[in-house]
């Protein structure tokens, strides 16, 4: 496994992003792109097994909900080396009622195909002051309600749409000026995260992941290319987290995966059984 170095560290709390250079092998790649060629079809609100195509109603792209439920090739992202320890470090409690049900709990996980003139609008920050994805710092321990690891399926350089954030928002107690105006607009416009000031577009060579909390102000640039930007988004926190959307994972996911695993996609599993749902 990957282990954290000071400098990620360092470079975590100071811009609240890192980019883990070749988080995929190339092998990866090739079974993960083998698997969005046969989803890249699914409509909004259409399934294909357990996965759901999904967007906000703009131009944001295709989202595919639930990807773990994709196949073996996106279930050994839940708990792989690349970043796991980074996702332990970083979302923290070790020791604390954080680990009651387990060390992390997954409550979002995507991939995102998105072609020429889409983009999604810068969102998040400090200055919000939301529980759900708070960054703090403590006692010389990292205590992160959500971070995020955004892998490229391919290259994304210039004109690709690549991420984009303002490096330190996570901390910033004031809200950008620019914040509300590049936002994503409704009725299908897009506004992406083009040019705001202090921003950075984030580029990516197919297999690298960026790690971020979310915090961060984040969004995209707006596609300008031919051809498709592709990424997997899986979200962590803690375990008393719970689901962002209405999604659950299926029987046959959980009979699947390993203990340490399931810990992660479900870790409320046996809180409400009868045995002990009346026994706070």
């Amino acid at each position: 496994m990957k282990k954290i170095s000071k400098l990620d560290e360092y470079l975590f709390d100071l811009n609240g992003y890192l980019i883990i250079k070749n988080a995929l092998s190339k092998k990866e790649l090739i079974n993960l792109n083998k698997i969005l060629d046969n989803l890249k079809n699914l409509g909004n609100k259409q399934w294909a097994g357990h996965v759901h195509g999904h967007n906000y109603g703009g131009k944001e792209g295709l989202n595919l909900q639930q990807i773990y439920e994709a196949g073996k090739p996106f279930e050994n992202l839940i708990d792989h080396p690349s970043w796991i320890n980074h996702m332990l470090h970083f979302v923290g409690g070790k020791g604390s009622f954080d680990h009651t049900h387990g060390p992390l709990f997954i409550d979002e996980n995507f991939a995102n195909i998105r072609g020429p003139g889409e983009a999604i609008g810068i969102h998040s920050g400090n200055h919000e002051g939301l529980q759900r994805n708070h960054y703090r710092f403590q006692n010389g321990k990292f205590h992160c309600a959500q971070v995020n690891i955004l892998l490229a399926l391919n290259d994304i350089g210039p004109g690709d749409g690549g991420t984009v954030v303002i490096p330190a928002s996570h901390k910033s107690n004031i809200e950008h000026p620019e914040f509300r105006e590049n936002k994503m607009l409704k009725g299908g416009k897009v506004s992406s995260a083009d040019g705001m000031t202090a921003s950075v577009e984030v580029h990516l060579k197919a297999g690298d992941g960026l790690l971020f909390v979310d915090s961060l102000c984040h969004g995209s640039a707006k596609r300008v290319n031919n051809g498709e930007r592709r990424i997997v988004v899986y979200r962590y926190g803690p375990s008393w987290g719970f689901f962002r959307h209405p999604y659950r994972p299926s029987a046959q996911l959980l009979k699947r995966l390993s203990k340490f695993q399931k810990s992660i996609v479900m870790p409320h599993e046996k809180v409400l059984t009868p045995s002990n749902k009346n026994s706070c």
